[in-house]
């Protein structure tokens, strides 16, 4: 890694599915865009919040498209079965897991959610992340309907194509298209409002946790 901010191996680590997307999926696309190896994990596929008429195992097919779309290669991608809303149960199972992430990927940023956060599960993985990779560089992304605030402190800068490749990916989630913060109409509203902040035309912001300069 250079202080610049390009970066060998990034781990994005998702509650569920589709947080990383909803989240981070532009950065994702531009990193992967741009050379960098990213890897995604998802600590539950939420069998059992699928909406109704859905099957259970919907959003494990999702996840690979919307996955796919954003560039990350299959082999990079991990979903584990940790019960939805009930992470805080098995928080040392979860710390464990991320251990053993951290030991095999040695990864130079890992994007998370914020200890901000007010959902049980994304609060979770945000505390025993931090925990877990306390020797890494830290970046919290941003969920604004579960965020009463947020620390902006920094952006990445958003190419059309890394827009265009974020709301391709969360279009894979079909089951998940009622959720008003879906729609690509918020989600690229969030991004040019973000970049209009640093005078660009789309950006995500993060939360710097920890920053690491090598």
């Amino acid at each position: 890694m250079n202080p610049l901010g390009h970066f060998s191996r990034i781990l994005v680590l998702a509650p569920h599915t589709d947080d990383g997307e909803l989240a981070a999926g532009g950065s994702i696309a531009r990193w992967l865009r741009t050379g960098t190896e990213v890897h995604y994990v998802a600590f539950s596929g939420c069998q059992s919040s699928v909406p109704e008429g859905w099957h259970p195992d919907v959003l494990l097919d999702e996840v690979k498209a919307a996955t796919k779309v954003l560039g990350v290669p299959p082999e990079h991608l991990r979903v584990f079965d940790f019960q939805v809303r009930h992470f805080a149960n098995v928080r040392q199972e979860i710390l464990q897991t991320m251990v053993d992430l951290n030991a095999e990927l040695e990864p130079d940023l890992v994007l998370m959610p914020s200890v901000e956060d007010l959902h049980q599960d994304h609060h979770v993985i945000a505390v025993e992340g931090t925990r877990a990779f306390k020797r890494r560089s830290i970046l919290a992304y941003e969920v604004p309907w579960n965020n009463i605030q947020f620390r902006n402190e920094c952006y990445v800068p958003l190419a059309e194509e890394d827009v265009e490749a974020k709301l391709e990916a969360v279009k894979a989630y079909e089951s998940q298209a009622a959720r008003d913060y879906t729609s690509a109409e918020f989600l690229r509203s969030q991004m040019r409002f973000r970049g209009t902040q640093i005078g660009v035309p789309y950006a995500e912001a993060f939360d710097v946790v920890r920053w690491i300069l090598a």
